[in-house]
């Protein structure tokens, strides 16, 4: 019997008509297609990676070498190790003014991405429509399809500093509409939102009864300005999941430790379908996250300092050789404007890599709004950055 025929034709039939119509629908991510082409080529400077380039400190991988010498490799509680729960309720509050109780609000996560799928996969109902302000980080609408969802983007613009605007998210609200999906500070454009910004906010979540994801991996990445959780605002808490992790500030994004803050039911509905995919996080991977948040946070600060330098040194680089570059408050990357060149997003990267060696990631695979920029990481040296601006530039004369 030949399995791969199709039994009405008899023709080969292809292995991919088995697969789930979900998933046959989505595309690759935009980034890892583009950098495929990176991988082959030499002597690139990349800025596209959202990678810390520092290495995770001594003593939080020297923590985790201790901990398998004395034998730590068995499960921990499926929610993550009680120790490491309470410090993560402790840190949120002291740092950003929420509380929640590590017994039952508080679930380690495989990274800050299995707990986005987690609560998407908790909430939603086939048809649900799921809000997600764009440009923004490029999982959030495959996950919400393999969910069952219908992801709807509501465009953000460079002119107001990519910030959601209660005006937006109303028109785009209708009787389908279940999930807000947040990400301030924001990949790719580095914007944040104040508490003045995220009070018309809430009204609208209320009025409509959302559910709000907030992810909010890129938090102690601020700069000038301190990070407003939106589960801080009055009334949020309740009706807001809490994503974050320990990659972007900490430099441990191979370690993949994450969380998820919420309402006990909530936070109930993410483990049931934790504890049956994986079990729990790995045990080593939760003793270094313990040991980051009990003695790093001072190195966490020396990064944050650092990024800042390079955030200062990008921006102006690119508005001196003619490119306009809003004013990123967070995360690790700048998003200049290319439309002045003429060409598409997508464009203007492959040439940029094919003729000055610099590889950045084209706005158009972050969603609307996204289609005349460049995302640009600042996570790697200086000497890097100032030679890649140098070729960047080289590139804009070349081209006029």
């Amino acid at each position: 019997m030949i399995v791969n025929q199709d039994q009405t034709t008899g023709e080969p039939k292809s292995m991919e008509s088995y697969l789930s119509p979900l998933v046959r629908g989505i595309q690759p991510s935009g980034i890892r297609k583009f950098f495929d082409l990176v991988s082959a080529s030499k002597d690139i400077i990349t800025l596209g990676v959202g990678e810390p380039d520092f290495i995770t400190p001594w003593h939080v991988r020297e923590a985790c070498v201790y901990s398998l010498e004395r034998g730590y490799t068995r499960y921990t509680s499926n929610s993550g190790m009680p120790e490491l729960r309470e410090a993560i309720a402790a840190y949120l509050e002291n740092e950003f003014k929420t509380s929640y109780d590590p017994k039952d609000e508080v679930l380690v996560t495989v990274g800050g991405s299995e707990a986005i799928d987690l609560a998407l996969r908790a909430l939603i109902a086939p048809g649900d429509e799921i809000l997600i302000p764009e440009p923004c980080y490029i999982s959030y609408s495959p996950i919400t399809a393999i969910g069952g969802g219908v992801p709807v983007g509501i465009e953000t613009f460079a002119e107001n500093n990519f910030k959601l605007t209660a005006e937006a998210l109303e028109k785009s609200i209708t009787p389908r509409s279940k999930i807000l999906i947040l990400c301030y500070p924001s990949n790719p454009t580095g914007a944040i939102m104040t508490y003045e910004d995220w009070l018309p906010i809430a009204k609208v979540v209320e009025k409509h009864d959302l559910i709000v994801i907030s992810d909010e991996i890129y938090a102690e990445l601020t700069y000038g300005t301190k990070h407003v959780s939106f589960a801080s605002i009055p009334g949020m808490k309740d009706r807001t999941i809490l994503v974050s992790g320990f990659s972007k500030a900490f430099a441990m994004t191979g370690w993949r430790m994450g969380y998820a803050c919420g309402h006990p039911d909530l936070i109930s509905a993410m483990l049931k379908i934790h504890q049956y995919t994986v079990m729990c996080a790995p045990v080593m991977g939760q003793v270094a996250a313990l040991e980051a948040l009990t003695n790093g946070l001072e190195e966490k600060d020396k990064m944050v300092e650092s990024y800042n330098r390079r955030r200062r040194l990008i921006v102006d680089g690119f508005r001196s050789i003619g490119l306009e570059c809003h004013e990123p408050q967070g995360a690790f990357y700048a998003f200049p404007s290319i439309s002045s060149t003429g060409l598409t997003s997508e464009e203007f990267a492959q040439q940029l890599l094919v003729e000055g060696r610099v590889a950045a990631v084209p706005g158009s695979v972050f969603g609307l709004g996204g289609e005349g920029f460049i995302r640009c990481s600042y996570a790697t040296s200086v000497a890097q950055l100032s030679e890649a601006l140098e070729r960047i530039g080289s590139f804009l004369h070349k081209i006029k």
